[in-house]
């Protein structure tokens, strides 16, 4: 059996790190055993399914690198596809015409309500509290309709839907990845609506037949949709096809517990891309985020799907650690390509300061430090600040004290020195520093903090020679200028 596995987003909003997880999940697995990964926009409910939800669902999975192996399916072009399924379903006795209206089953769950109420009244017998809350879950109890074994219509044109007729007194066992075994009575299930009263195929219909029709092996989705399994089971049945494979996935919690929302952090998957995470990291992020492999923390596509498995997923539902998420980033940043990370980081400083090409070619050769010195593309490039801006006009104390009297002395003397270096290198700026310091018997704790704050006005900066090496000869005579008298 080749594995085909699927994510089906309904485009009704964002592509939530949630369902980017599942997708993820989806994904490993299929590659790890050569099988095929399919894409299936759900996009049926045409009142809330918007292109812009569409294409923002496939940029997230084309940043996070998700592609599938086929074209993508869009669910609304397989209505025909449905519909026939659900007349199959008639012809064969497994489903039914119902002609119960909205109104009338409405009235069935008030009465149940009401019935719930009056049990709760004062004065009752146990005997009639028995009874009455007996009748209520009659009335609340899955669905089952009185056109189920047939029957004459109400009139000759009214409306219906199309029900699947439910198994009788049975049991539906389901033997999930994750979940592990589990067993519902079939009188806990409804007679689901295959059909609406206006032709239109349902959500459960749908999703059974496109999965059977996409060759689907195996369904990894979110636990949600657990209950959903039992009642869809029933439709495979019904059309003799062979059954997949399940594995339900917890939903992603907040860091302290609850379900997730804004007040956690960024929902959208796209976000943080916006927040200046590498795609390779938040990969690494999600796998672990609910699976586990041996003591490995941080894994690339590569390493995750080689050894990928269903056993590995956690029963327990997964915490949002933003902490944890960045120094993952971290470290995906430490080693990523120098070129790709210049070309990143490039429109975060454009956030901030014009990129010209002087400026391109300072951080391009200050990269392979200061790449050390960000979780985020944000934080780095503010880490790479002092390298356009000297901050003269907003020195700190550290860097007002050192350029009083001794320190503006000092800094004359290292201007002078620096002027005649004969190599504008690292290794020639060092033995500059370290031949003032030996001639004037000085330690680099006291030339230092005058240099760094004429160079950097306190902004943060790694060792003195590398920054200006950086920054130029020019640009460093120049800042060291503004600071002593004319």
């Amino acid at each position: 059996m080749k594995v085909v596995t699927r994510f089906a987003p309904s485009p009704t909003g964002m592509l939530h790190i949630g369902g980017a997880r599942t997708a993820l999940f989806n994904y490993l697995f299929a590659k790890h055993h050569g099988g095929k990964f399919l894409l299936r926009v759900e996009d049926t409910d045409k009142a809330r399914s918007t292109d812009e939800a569409t294409r923002a669902i496939l940029d997230g999975m084309n940043w996070l690198g998700l592609h599938a192996d086929e074209d993508i399916v869009f669910q609304s072009k397989n209505v025909d596809r449905h519909i026939e399924c659900a007349q199959q379903m008639i012809a064969n006795g497994t489903a039914f015409k119902c002609y119960a209206t909205p109104e009338e089953l409405q009235a069935r769950r008030d009465a149940g309500e009401e019935k719930r109420k009056a049990a709760k009244a004062e004065g009752l017998s146990d005997a009639e509290r028995d009874a009455l809350l007996a009748e209520a879950d009659d009335l609340l109890a899955p669905y089952r309709s009185p056109w189920r074994d047939g029957g004459d219509p109400p009139g000759s044109d009214a409306p219906y839907t199309i029900r699947l007729r439910a198994p009788d007194d049975e049991e539906i066992v389901v033997s999930d990845h994750v979940q592990g075994t589990v067993t519902l009575k079939t009188r806990e299930i409804d007679d689901l609506i295959l059909l609406r009263a206006d032709g239109t195929p349902t959500y459960m219909l749908a999703v059974v037949v496109d999965d059977h029709d996409m060759g689907v092996t195996h369904v990894i989705r979110g636990d949600d949709h657990f209950r959903n399994t039992f009642r869809q089971l029933p439709i495979y049945r019904a059309m003799q096809w062979p059954v997949p494979e399940f594995a339900h996935v917890p939903m992603i919690h907040g860091s302290d517990g609850a379900k997730l929302s804004k007040r956690h952090g960024a929902l959208s998957t796209l976000a943080y891309q916006d927040m200046g995470y590498l795609p390779e990291a938040m990969n690494s992020y999600l796998i672990r985020l609910g699976w586990s492999h041996g003591d490995q923390e941080v894994f690339t596509m590569e390493e995750a799907a080689s050894v990928f498995d269903l056993d590995g997923i956690n029963k327990a539902p997964g915490r949002l650690d933003l902490e944890k998420l960045g120094d993952v980033n971290a470290h995906f940043i430490r080693n990523i390509d120098e070129a790709r990370l210049l070309a990143l980081l490039g429109p975060e400083i454009e956030k901030i300061t014009p990129l010209t090409s002087a400026l391109t070619e300072r951080v391009q050769h200050a990269i392979p430090t200061l790449k050390e010195r960000g979780q985020t593309l944000p934080e780095l490039a503010e880490s790479c600040r002092f390298l356009w801006d000297s901050n003269a006009e907003n020195l700190n104390k550290k860097a007002r004290k050192a350029l009083r009297e001794d320190g503006i002395k000092r800094l004359s003397e290292l201007r002078e020195a620096l002027d005649g270096a004969d190599s504008w290198t690292i290794e020639a700026l060092q033995g500059v520093l370290d031949s003032y310091c030996a001639a004037h018997t000085l330690s680099m704790g006291q030339v230092g903090p005058p240099l760094r704050a004429a160079l950097t006005g306190g902004l943060p900066a790694p060792d003195l020679a590398p920054v200006m090496y950086w920054l130029g000869r020019d640009e460093v005579l120049a800042r060291i200028d503004n600071h002593l008298p004319a």
